[in-house]
């Protein structure tokens, strides 16, 4: 059996949390870390608009693709302000009740 989406969002928000300190300079995630929040920031309004921009006229795989990148950057902020994934989780639970 495969993943549980939640499962690739936890392991993924554990291996951001493990590049603020101690990864390789080669790291993306830790490159951002290091820029601060402002450069994150920055790449979460990017990341915003591109999938606006393939909502509007690009392929669902293209979509797809830009709100992976949305929701790794927005991971990135969460981390970068100490917010636990399990904090956005909690409150989408709670919108769900």
């Amino acid at each position: 059996m495969g993943f549980v989406m939640s499962d690739v969002l936890n392991q993924l928000f554990a291996t951001i949390e493990s590049r603020k300190t101690g990864a390789s300079e080669k790291s993306y995630t830790a490159q951002l870390f290091a820029a601060g929040e402002n450069e994150i920031v920055k790449k979460v309004g990017e990341e915003a608009i591109e999938v606006i921009v393939a909502v509007k006229g690009q392929t669902d795989e293209r979509i797809v693709s830009e709100m992976a990148d949305l929701i790794y950057h927005s991971m990135v902020l969460l981390a970068s302000r100490n917010i636990p994934w399990s904090a956005v989780e909690d409150e989408l639970a709670k919108r769900h009740r």
